[in-house]
């Protein structure tokens, strides 16, 4: 199971921190995926982290503000989101995916297998 927290309203130019922890899995066999939705539109790849957490993958739309990690001793990954924006409004979901190569993660969704209940971040005025 996944279960990902830390959402909540915030004004522009603010900060949250999203977690997500893995039960269930041997975690550190596993990268993790930040995804996003909005109402009406596609699910977004955001942020990913391998296995060995050597490697990080972010989308453009997030380069620079938003950084991911993980704590393999708590079975948790924890997207850190600087500089809101507006359009970072949605529901945040976080995910699993198996990668031969443990410095690997990609941003595809269909990749991710078992999914978490997402959580709403706002940003707005």
């Amino acid at each position: 199971q996944l279960q990902a927290s830390g959402g909540g309203s915030v004004q522009p130019g603010g900060s949250l921190r999203l977690s997500c922890v893995v039960s269930g899995y041997t975690f550190g066999d596993y990268a993790i995926g930040w995804f996003r939705q909005v109402p009406g539109k596609e699910r977004e790849g955001i942020s990913c982290i391998s296995s060995s957490g050597e490697g990080t993958r972010h989308a453009d739309s997030v380069k620079g503000r938003f950084t991911i990690s993980r704590d393999n001793s708590k079975n948790t990954v924890y997207l850190q989101m600087n500089s809101l924006k507006p359009e970072d409004t949605a529901v945040y979901s976080c995910a699993t995916a198996h990668y031969y190569r443990d410095y690997v993660c990609l941003l595809e969704s269909y990749e991710y297998k078992v999914w978490g209940q997402g959580t709403q971040v706002t940003v707005s005025s």
